[in-house]
C-alpha cells in the first residue's frame, strides 16, 4: 500500500465536524461519524448496538463514554487521515469531540446515523478506527463510512467491518440499498466494496475538500 492509500472511506457529517462542531454550509460532507440535525428518520428500525466479528474484532455503538478513546485514536492517525478526510485537517479539542459524540448518540436515537467504533478484543479500551451507517443518501438507502488507524491497516479490519455494516443495513426495515463512496485516488478504500461485492455504479465529480482527492467520487452499491 502506498503512503497515499489509506483504508478511509468516510466524509465528515453535514452539520457536525470533529474540528468545527457547526458546518451546515457543506450538507453533502458528513463529519468523523457524528449525526445530523434536520435528517429525517432513515429507517424505524435500529442496528445492533455490539456487532462481533470474526479475527477479534468488535464493533460498539459509539456512546459519550467513548470521547476520550475517540479523542486519543483521532489525535493519533491525524497524518493518516488529513489527506482524505476533510475534517482531518485541524486537531479537534477534547470538547469538540465531546459534542461530536454527543450529536452521534443523538442520531441514533433519531435515527439518522448509526455509529460505531472498531475495537479489537485484545485491546479493549482502544479505539483503531470507526464506522457508520449514514442515512444523507436519500430513503431507503444508507452509505458506510470507515477508517482504520495506521497501525492496523492491510489486516482485513475495514473489509470484516463495512461488511457486518453491509449485512446490518440490509436488514432493517425500509433499507433495499446501501452504498459506499470514496475518492478514485484512494485505491485501498475502493479495494474493500469490490471484495464485498458492491459493483461500482457510477463515478460522480465533486468538489475537492481533501489534499489527495481528485474530485471524482466513487459511487459503490450494493442492493437486498
Amino acid at each position: 500500500m502506498s503512503p497515499t492509500e489509506r483504508r478511509s472511506c468516510e466524509r465528515p457529517p453535514a452539520s457536525i465536524r470533529p474540528d468545527r462542531p457547526d458546518r451546515p454550509d457543506r450538507p453533502d460532507r458528513p463529519g468523523p461519524l457524528a449525526g445530523r440535525g434536520g435528517l429525517r428518520e432513515a429507517t424505524a428500525g435500529r442496528p445492533p448496538e455490539l456487532l462481533r466479528l470474526p479475527g477479534g474484532i468488535t464493533l460498539h455503538r459509539r456512546r459519550r463514554a467513548h470521547a476520550t478513546a475517540l479523542h486519543e485514536a483521532i489525535h493519533t492517525n491525524l497524518d493518516h487521515l488529513r489527506p482524505w478526510m476533510e475534517w482531518a485537517a485541524e486537531a479537534p479539542t477534547r470538547a469538540q469531540t465531546a459534542e461530536v459524540t454527543r450529536a452521534g448518540t443523538a442520531a441514533w436515537k433519531a435515527g439518522t446515523d448509526f455509529m460505531y467504533l472498531v475495537v479489537l478484543d485484545d485491546t479493549p479500551g482502544r479505539v483503531v478506527g470507526a464506522a457508520a451507517l449514514h442515512g444523507r443518501i436519500g430513503p431507503g438507502a444508507l452509505e458506510i463510512g470507515y477508517w482504520v488507524g495506521a497501525r492496523h491497516v492491510g489486516r482485513g479490519i475495514a473489509t470484516a467491518t463495512a461488511g457486518a455494516l453491509t449485512g446490518a443495513a440490509l436488514a432493517l426495515p425500509g433499507i433495499a440499498r446501501v452504498e459506499i463512496h470514496c475518492d478514485q485516488a484512494n485505491g485501498a478504500s475502493a479495494a474493500v466494496p469490490r471484495k464485498l461485492g458492491y459493483r461500482l455504479d457510477r463515478i460522480a465529480e465533486t468538489a475537492v475538500h481533501a489534499p489527495a482527492e481528485t474530485g471524482r467520487r466513487l459511487i459503490w452499491i450494493k442492493e437486498r
